[in-house]
C-alpha cells in the first residue's frame, strides 16, 4: 500500500446561517506547506470556488499564514474562505470570543468571534471612476449606469436591485476583458445594496458571495448612502448576508458559518515528490 498523507478537511458555508446557503469554502490546516502545484490540485479536487490553506506562522505578527486557491488559480485574497478559516481555528481551537490573526499575500488579517459571528478587518479598495469596456453594454445582458476600478476586480453599477436580479452574463466575453473580477451592484430594496459577482478568469463564473469584493463595493455605497454601517445581500442562486462598517483604509465584514462537513484528504505521498500532477 502506498504512503498517504492525511490533511484535515473541512467545508464551511459561509456568510449565511443555513446549511447548504451562504459560500462553501473548504479549509485545510496544515503543518508546514505542501508545493503549489499540490495545493493546487487539492483545490481542483475540492472543486469549490476557493480552497484555504495554513500553517503555523514563524513571526510574531500572526499566527498562521494563509492562502486561497480557486480551482484554477491562488488568490491575492478571498473574504469567505478566510471567515470560514477563522471559524475553523476559533470554535474549535481556541474557544469563543477570540480573535486569529492571518499574514497573507494582502497583508495581516484579523477573524475575530463574538458569540456566533464572525468579523473580519480587510484592506479597502475604493473604486475609481474607469472607462467601461466596449462588450460591457452587452456582455451582461443589461447596461451599467456607471464603471469603477477596484484593482483586480471591475466595479459595474446598475439601475436597481430587479435588474441586478436577472443579470445573464456572457462568461466567455468576460474571460476576454483579463485578469480581473466583475461586481454587478445596485441599491438594495431591503438592504443597503445588492450584488452579484463573476469571476471567469480564475475558474468560478460566478461566486455564491464574495467577501473580498465588498472592500471595493462597501467603500463606494458608504460615501453614496453617506453611512459606514451597511447591510449587504449577494444575490446568487444560495444568498449570502454581510454587515459592513467602512472605517479609513479598512472595510470590517461580518457574518456567519456552518460547518457541513468534516473529514480527512488522503494524498499518495508520491503525488507530493511528483512534478506533475
Amino acid at each position: 500500500m502506498r504512503d498517504i498523507l492525511r490533511i484535515p478537511f473541512l467545508q464551511i458555508d459561509a456568510f449565511t446561517q443555513e446549511a447548504f446557503r451562504g459560500n462553501p469554502a473548504a479549509v485545510c490546516p496544515l503543518d508546514e506547506w505542501l508545493p503549489d502545484m499540490v495545493l493546487q490540485a487539492i483545490a481542483r479536487e475540492n472543486n469549490v470556488s476557493e480552497t484555504a490553506f495554513f500553517v503555523p506562522s514563524e513571526t510574531n505578527d500572526a499566527d498562521f499564514h494563509l492562502r486561497w486557491f480557486t480551482p484554477e488559480t491562488e488568490m491575492d485574497l478571498c473574504g469567505h474562505a478566510t471567515l470560514a478559516a477563522g471559524h475553523a481555528i476559533l470554535s474549535t481551537m481556541r474557544g469563543q470570543n477570540e480573535a486569529v490573526r492571518f499574514s497573507s499575500h494582502s497583508g495581516v488579517l484579523i477573524v475575530s468571534m463574538d458569540d456566533d459571528i464572525l468579523s473580519m478587518d480587510f484592506p479597502a479598495r475604493r473604486p475609481v471612476p474607469a472607462v467601461a469596456p466596449d462588450i460591457s453594454d452587452h456582455v451582461f445582458g443589461a447596461k451599467p449606469i456607471a464603471c469603477y476600478s477596484g484593482g483586480r476586480d471591475y466595479l459595474f453599477v446598475f439601475e436597481d436591485e430587479k435588474t441586478v436580479r436577472r443579470l445573464k452574463p456572457d462568461f466567455e466575453a468576460l474571460k476576454t476583458l483579463g485578469s480581473h473580477g466583475f461586481i454587478a451592484t445596485a441599491k438594495g430594496d431591503d438592504s443597503d445594496f445588492v450584488s452579484r459577482c463573476f469571476f471567469p478568469a480564475f475558474g468560478v463564473d460566478e461566486d455564491p458571495v464574495t467577501g473580498s469584493a465588498h472592500c471595493v463595493s462597501a467603500p463606494f455605497w458608504a460615501e453614496k448612502l453617506s453611512k459606514n454601517d451597511l447591510f449587504a445581500r449577494q444575490l446568487s442562486p444560495r444568498g449570502g448576508e454581510l454587515w459592513l462598517k467602512v472605517a479609513e483604509d479598512r472595510v470590517h465584514i461580518s457574518g456567519h458559518c456552518v460547518e457541513v462537513i468534516a473529514g480527512e484528504m488522503s494524498v499518495p505521498v508520491p503525488v507530493l515528490l511528483s512534478s506533475e500532477v
